[in-house]
């Protein structure tokens, strides 16, 4: 059979299977918990230990996000049920012309319907309409079928991160760290958030993604603690100047619902010139006896393997070890 005559082959029974599906906009003030209602549904079984159920507060939360925008987040219903989610997100601060492509899902029951494509054509129109000439798909789980979703509908593999963890219970130590290095907390003022703001700028600017954080943005992490209701930030010294930071957190609601006792490293940056000194290696090491003192058992952290300051070295000489692989895709709009 020829090849033109199985694609329409295969257009024709996704079509029939996707028959009564719509597809709606997300609307603010009214759909809130539908959307966490899919979500919950939804990731339970993608996510495996790493899941725990998103609430209103978790919600609530994300909406005073300085960037929380609904205009590209859709519903689809089939025959009227919810059965799957997409946010085409646009960062309007980002010069690049790279929109992307969060919390593509598609209820259990209805899947391998099609359902995930036309979500997913949803979101490349909708940031196509907005200007964008690129879509980025983000954290796709290495060893989920999302990954050969994403490569059949074109997308183009560009980044590998690691997720890595590392047990507390010995927790090493004369491994290089810097000595000397003065470590003190976060205070959650105006002066603080804009020295953290600062080193956050100067230490990512080499980064995959990267664009300026406000100071709004900032504060918004420091203040909200979006992901994690525990978070604490720690800036380290040398000679009295600030040479870089650290930041932990820890997800309370997580801790109950699996009863893993996990903490993350949610952000670390050193200035360029106190690289290779010890001075990250210090800081690590500071965030997990922090992460110790408050009863967990485990760290966990997100690091890009192409990172140019090869920090992932730096968490393997920390102890922490590869526990998944995320994928980054791309697509022309």
């Amino acid at each position: 059979m020829h090849r033109s005559h199985v694609s329409e082959g295969i257009k024709h029974e996704l079509t029939a299977m996707t028959k009564g599906l719509g597809i709606r906009k997300f609307v603010k003030g009214k759909d809130e918990e539908l959307w966490l209602k899919i979500w919950n549904e939804a990731f339970e079984d993608y996510e495996d230990e790493d899941f725990r159920p998103q609430t209103m507060k978790d919600m609530e939360i994300r909406e005073k996000d300085p960037n929380f925008d609904p205009q590209g987040m859709f519903i689809a219903q089939m025959n009227a049920k919810p059965v799957g989610m997409v946010n085409a997100f646009v960062d309007k601060k980002r010069e690049e012309k790279k929109g992307f492509i969060h919390n593509l899902c598609v209820l259990p029951e209805f899947r391998r319907k099609g359902i995930g494509r036309k979500l997913a054509n949803k979101a490349l129109q909708s940031l196509k309409e907005r200007g964008m000439e690129t879509a980025e798909a983000e954290w796709v789980r290495g060893d989920k079928p999302a990954c050969k979703f994403f490569d059949s509908m074109g997308f183009s593999l560009i980044r590998i991160q690691s997720d890595m963890r590392t047990e507390l219970d010995k927790i090493p130590s004369g491994i290089g760290e810097y000595e000397g290095l003065k470590i003190r907390l976060m205070e959650k003022n105006l002066d603080d958030i804009k020295l953290l703001n600062r080193l956050v700028n100067e230490t990512f600017k080499e980064h995959f993604d990267f664009r300026p954080e406000t100071v709004e943005e900032t504060r918004y992490w420091v203040m909200e603690k979006p992901w994690t209701d525990i978070a604490e930030y720690y800036f380290g010294y040398v000679d009295n100047e600030a040479v870089g930071f650290v930041g932990v957190g820890i997800d309370s609601k997580f801790v109950k619902h699996t009863g893993i006792k996990r903490g993350w490293i949610n952000t670390i940056g050193v200035l360029k010139p106190l690289r290779r000194k010890g001075v990250g290696t210090a800081l690590i090491l500071h965030g997990n006896r922090v992460l110790k003192s408050k009863g967990m058992t485990e760290t966990y952290l997100g690091v890009d393997d192409s990172n140019p300051t090869k920090a992932i070295e730096l968490y393997k000489k920390t102890g922490f070890k590869i526990v998944h692989k995320y994928l980054t895709y791309l697509k022309k709009t």
